[in-house]
């Protein structure tokens, strides 16, 4: 009997040994991030220091993920992942060691959370670029809907549970001390991972050694210039930066105030809503992995991110939990299935050696506006009503989301280069472009 698709990649050893290491690591993220919170607060630190200490991880994160993009092109991606995942045991450590012989400032806080910050800027491209390379096209749709199922259960719910258990039975340090033993079981792990995946990739998918002659401003303007000249994967990241200005900050900053003043709620309640977003995109991100991908790829992809935002423009008009609650689901789902098969695409269609600087622009624009998108929120609260706020950006996105499928001719793009569904059609391809002169 056929094993599931969701879960063929797991037949692949390399994929096992990858994805267990991922779910142990994302695992230890989602500790730190409460772990992190209450070590600040147990050493006298409020709000001030609170927000310093989790903008220096996003100043990490952003300032180096373009770096993280370029390094997963030219080192070796095995070696980079194993050397990320070791600095991350180095810092938690350390921090342990400091927080139990009570030495710990939150200095010590600030820098680990930088350093934190550049790791994940070079883990996430390497990683990205790394799957190609263990795993069959056909199989890469799966890997990616099971990261985006992981990832909220993992780093969003069960790692931060722990946390807080720890934290309230035990210590901060003790919760810290936990995300330590992660990133070393990880570490462990990762080395298990093949020697195959030492070298980079060069222009064909094989190593090269020539790709180290070439210097670091001429691999970005590469990677740059490729975006540029690419249609769908121009307009899906422009479309990207528009949904980011818009959604992020309703969300996170104005959301809670919806909470508070139409549904009479509180934290609790904020809290469950974005569990209920969370869960929205792993249930769909499962699904997504269970099918094969559509014909009309770039076509769903567009819509059902567009489609989702859409009802956002009636949160400020909602006064029902539940109706709010379906609303959040919705986005949710609808982001979590156009992630994996944007993931999917960009491991497909985009030539490997330059997988990982183009990985690295899309994490890029998406992190650089969700601070000016936060930080943009609470003063247009000031201006104008929420609910004007929430209604034009569910407007804009979708409207944006169309501009971009006829801009970038999205429809006709799919069906000039279609990604054939399973292994025979993937052999059949390749044997007729085989056949064709040169």
């Amino acid at each position: 009997m056929p094993a599931p698709r969701a879960l063929r990649p797991f037949a692949h050893r390399e994929y096992r040994v990858l994805i267990a290491a991922l779910a142990v690591s994302i695992f230890g993220s989602g500790m730190w991030a409460v772990a992190m919170v209450y070590q600040v607060i147990h050493l006298g630190g409020g709000p001030l220091e609170l927000s310093l200490v989790a903008a220096a991880a996003g100043i990490g994160l952003v300032a180096f993920v373009l770096a993280g993009g370029i390094a997963a092109d030219r080192l070796p991606q095995r070696l980079l992942i194993i050397a990320v995942e070791g600095t991350n045991l180095a810092v938690i450590a350390a921090v342990t060691g400091l927080s139990f012989m009570g030495w710990l400032q939150l200095w010590h806080l600030a820098a680990g959370a930088f350093v934190l910050g550049v790791g994940a800027a070079f883990f996430f491209p390497a990683y990205s670029a790394i799957l190609p390379r263990i795993l069959p096209p056909e199989d890469l749709l799966a890997a990616n809907g099971m990261e985006g199922t992981m990832r909220p259960i993992l780093q969003q719910a069960a790692g931060p549970a722990l946390a807080g258990i720890i934290v309230a039975e035990l210590s901060p340090s003790h919760a810290v001390a936990g995300v330590a033993l992660c990133h070393v079981t990880a570490f462990i792990v990762l080395n298990f991972l093949g020697q195959h995946a030492l070298e980079a990739p060069g222009h064909d998918g094989q190593p090269t050694p020539e790709r180290a002659k070439t210097s670091v401003f001429h691999d970005l303007r590469e990677g740059v210039r490729y975006t540029v000249r690419t249609p769908w994967l121009l307009w899906t990241l422009l479309w990207a930066c528009i949904s980011v200005l818009f959604l992020i900050g309703p969300i996170e900053v104005l959301l809670p105030f919806v909470v508070e003043d139409q549904l009479g709620g509180d934290s609790k309640m904020f809290g469950f809503l974005l569990a209920i977003m969370g869960v929205g995109g792993a249930v769909a991100s499962l699904a997504t992995a269970s099918f094969p991908l559509p014909r009309r790829y770039l076509t769903l992809m567009m819509v059902t991110w567009g489609a989702g935002a859409l009802p956002l423009a009636a949160i400020g008009f909602i006064d029902s939990f539940w109706a709010v609650a379906i609303v959040l689901f919705v986005f949710g789902a609808t982001g979590g299935m156009g992630m994996v098969i944007w993931g999917t695409l960009l491991q497909r269609r985009v030539p490997p050696h330059l997988l990982g600087r183009i990985s690295s622009l899309d994490f890029f624009v998406s992190l650089a506006l969700m601070p000016v998108s936060m930080a943009l929120a609470g003063p247009a609260a000031e201006v104008v009503p929420i609910w004007v706020i929430f209604l034009v950006a569910g407007v804009v996105c979708p409207a944006m989301s169309v501009v971009a499928l006829i801009a970038a001719k999205m429809p006709e793009d799919e069906l000039a280069h279609p990604l054939d569904r399973g292994r025979a059609a993937v052999r059949a391809r390749e044997a007729r472009n085989a056949s064709l002169p040169e």
